[in-house]
């Protein structure tokens, strides 16, 4: 099956197109440009399915990394694989962020559970734990730092993420909250069919106020 993967979620604006049957990418494009998801993303497609030599077509299925993160760019990521399975009709995805990095851990460090934590700065952070599986043991949820650490006080696997220093006592978190693309293309083919339509996973809500002198309100996408 050809995996057409997006991640707009973060400062990234990335696309892949990956073989689930012989686990190879075909093609993929990773813009660092932190804003800007809606007018780059197109442009990153067209140059995966070129390097893959593919159209979209092809594609048998859509995944999509649906937070927690940016909150724009959220938005841009879902709507596109949400449009793109409507009009190809094939299936869409969605695959959060912290999953991602604990498959992409996993694949290299498969002998103990992980735990993935992410700085959501003003003393919170996103966590998540998995098995060696790769499933989740717990919900992704906003917590405290105090919470956090209470939570995995008694945990006995690895911990991951931006947040991995602020547990350890440090004032600001430096871990890794990088992912290949790749990691979400394989982590959405591995889903069973029937996936619920991929929907925002905020765990917050947007730090802009909501614009104002529009004639049209903005709607979530649902």
């Amino acid at each position: 099956m050809i995996v057409l993967a997006l991640d707009t979620a973060g400062v990234d604006c990335s696309a892949c197109i990956y073989d689930s049957t012989s686990d190879r990418v075909l093609g993929e494009v990773c813009e660092t440009i932190g804003k800007g998801h809606a007018e780059r993303l197109m442009a990153v497609i067209d140059g995966a399915l070129e390097q893959a030599q593919l159209s979209l077509r092809n594609v048998g299925r859509i995944a999509v990394t649906i937070g927690p993160g940016s909150f724009t760019g959220i938005r841009v990521g879902v709507a596109a694989a949400r449009g793109f399975a409507l009009s190809l009709g094939v299936e869409a995805v969605g695959v959060t962020t912290l999953e991602t990095l604990a498959l992409h851990h996993l694949l290299q460090n498969p002998d103990r559970p992980v735990a993935v934590g992410l700085d959501a700065k003003r003393g919170e952070t996103y966590l998540q734990t998995f098995g060696m599986d790769g499933l989740p043991l717990n919900e992704a949820a906003l917590l405290s730092l105090d919470d956090a650490k209470s939570v995995l006080s008694g945990f006995n696997g690895s911990v991951i993420g931006s947040a991995a220093p602020l547990f350890a006592g440090e004032e600001s978190g430096s871990g890794p909250d990088h992912f290949p693309i790749a990691s979400v293309a394989r982590a959405g083919a591995c889903k069973p069919e029937g996936q619920p339509k991929p929907a925002p996973l905020y765990l917050r809500g947007p730090d802009a106020r909501p614009q104002t002198g529009f004639a049209l309100a903005r709607q979530d996408v649902a």
